[in-house]
């Protein structure tokens, strides 16, 4: 989603010129990248994002020239399944078919940037398809068309593939806790492309100072601080606040939301104590809110200092949303990807 931020940005730009995009429509055994994959080329031979791990990038640039200059869009497909494949199966990952779509894009940009524009500005999903076989299509259609930003679920014309693709906000994660350990999580998280809001109790720490890629900075007292925040349903979270009367009503407030990932910094006596008091409260929860809640927060990476305290964090959550387990890949014994 980065990648598709910058694409889109650029392509919504004023008196860019001609750009042309490419786009992984598929593949059939082993890519670095899966179907969505994005390279767009500028006026100027600049390219923003990627198809591959670098390997089919350069003949991608040059085929990409061709399609500036005629205006027309092209299918390519790169076939690296042979065994005698040497020169693109070893940056390719190797034993993969792929077709990539190379489009011209002129200037100014057609409807489909301005709706995933505002989309995405929004955090609001976003269905967008394009054509990308049409040998008699009913209704005629041609090769690059796109449809709509926004399709009607089941909307299919006739005798035309159409590579319809699911266009999700990036992840949003809320850090409450703005000590220095927090600082390289944020940092970290936004060079993710996650959407990163830092919530304090204390002005002199939530600020862009400190925080300078943050999206967001909230300052509010612990009990009143997910409430002013709203998370969505789908909302990363971490407390790692320090301070044991903060973290009681931050989580008593988020343990019942249907968030993606809860995470406590600090030992496991330190949160079975929180649950407990919070019970005695009055809080009732249910097995499955127990089970969102990651404290100690993190993977086991031997991480002491903020930096790699941050790592372990993040590698937790992307197994999360990815719904991994955080195993070594050389024990996996299926795909990557699959």
């Amino acid at each position: 989603m980065p990648e598709l931020a910058a694409i889109v940005a650029h392509l919504a730009a004023p008196d860019r010129g001609q750009a042309v995009l490419a786009t992984l429509i598929a593949v059939a055994g082993s890519s670095y990248r899966r179907p969505g994959a994005r390279l767009l080329v500028t006026a100027a031979s600049e390219r923003l994002g990627s198809i591959s791990g670098g390997c089919l990038e350069e003949d991608v640039l040059a085929r990409a020239q061709r399609v500036a200059t005629t205006g027309r869009p092209e299918l390519v497909t790169y076939d690296t399944s042979a065994e005698n494949d040497l020169v693109w199966g070893v940056g390719l990952g190797c034993h993969g078919v792929v077709q990539v779509l190379l489009e011209p894009i002129p200037s100014p940009a057609p409807a489909w940037v301005a709706t995933v524009t505002a989309n995405l500005a929004a955090r609001r999903p976003t269905e967008l398809a394009v054509v990308w076989q049409h040998p008699t299509s009913e209704p005629p259609l041609a090769l690059g068309t796109y449809l709509a930003a926004a399709l009607p679920a089941g909307f299919a014309p006739v005798n035309a593939e159409i590579f319809r693709e699911s266009l999700r906000p990036p992840p949003s994660l809320l850090i409450f806790g703005a000590g220095d350990d927090a600082q390289p999580l944020a940092a970290l998280a936004g060079q993710l492309g996650w959407s990163v809001t830092v919530a304090d109790p204390r002005a002199a720490f939530a600020t862009v100072a400190r925080f300078p890629t943050a999206d967001h900075l909230v300052v509010a007292p612990a009990a009143d601080l997910v409430a002013r925040l709203a998370p969505e349903p789908a909302a990363l979270a971490v407390v790692m606040t320090h301070h044991y009367v903060h973290d009681v009503p931050l989580l008593r407030d988020l343990l019942p939301l249907n968030l993606s990932y809860l995470g406590l910094l600090g030992p496991k006596k330190r949160a079975d104590r929180i649950l407990t008091d919070l019970a005695r409260d009055g809080l009732t929860l249910n097995s499955d809110q127990l089970a969102r809640l990651h404290a100690p927060v993190g993977l086991d990476l031997g991480a002491e200092r903020p930096a790699e305290v941050a790592l372990a964090i993040l590698a937790e959550m992307q197994a999360a949303l990815t719904r991994r387990d955080a195993r070594p890949l050389r024990e996996r014994t299926r795909p990557i990807h699959d």
